[in-house]
């Protein structure tokens, strides 16, 4: 089974190691047919502590890291632009 690959921006760096990222993804409401926005906060492994705030990453789902991590960054999506 494929890894999931999920894209979001870094709203916390304070933990050693640890980053927090926020996923934003678009639903349709099964009734009203309109878009809603919902958002999840992820604890995502940064082996060098290298992203700060307002970084936008890709991050990949992995073996649990700890407790509340199983999530890892493969990269910078904006790192060219």
């Amino acid at each position: 089974m494929p890894r999931r690959v999920l894209q979001g921006v870094v709203v916390g760096d304070k933990a050693n190691q640890t980053v927090t990222v926020l996923v934003e993804r678009r639903i349709m409401h099964p009734l009203y047919k309109k878009f809603i926005k919902r958002t999840k906060k992820y604890h995502v492994h940064d082996q060098e502590n290298q992203h700060k705030v307002g970084d936008i990453v890709r991050i990949e789902e992995c073996r649990p890291i700890s407790k509340s991590k199983s999530w890892r960054i493969i990269g910078d999506s904006a790192s060219g632009a």
